[in-house]
């Protein structure tokens, strides 16, 4: 199950994606893809210590988004997660 986040439609706003406690020792993330649905904007994104960043914008009140990150390791192994972001006025 996805984790869900309140945004207003004005708000430019970091959601993070954790993979820490689930890296083995000495595994970091070598590469990472954010997928945003047509309607709200990834402004940009980064990762540090094994949490991806994503940096959103906009949206439309009333719509319900879902945001995946892929995350690619050193070991070689690949993992996606969701968010789903709620757009609405606050």
């Amino acid at each position: 199950m996805a984790n869900t986040f309140l945004k207003d439609p004005e708000a430019v706003l970091d959601f993070g994606f954790s993979w820490a406690s689930w890296l083995a020792d000495a595994e970091t993330i070598s590469d990472h893809t954010i997928t945003v649905p047509d309607g709200i904007t990834l402004d940009s994104s980064s990762e540090s210590d094994g949490v991806v960043t994503a940096w959103l914008s906009g949206g439309t009140a009333g719509t319900n988004y879902s945001v995946e990150c892929l995350i690619v390791t050193t070991a070689g192994r690949t993992d996606e997660r969701s968010i789903r972001v709620y757009v609405r006025e606050r």
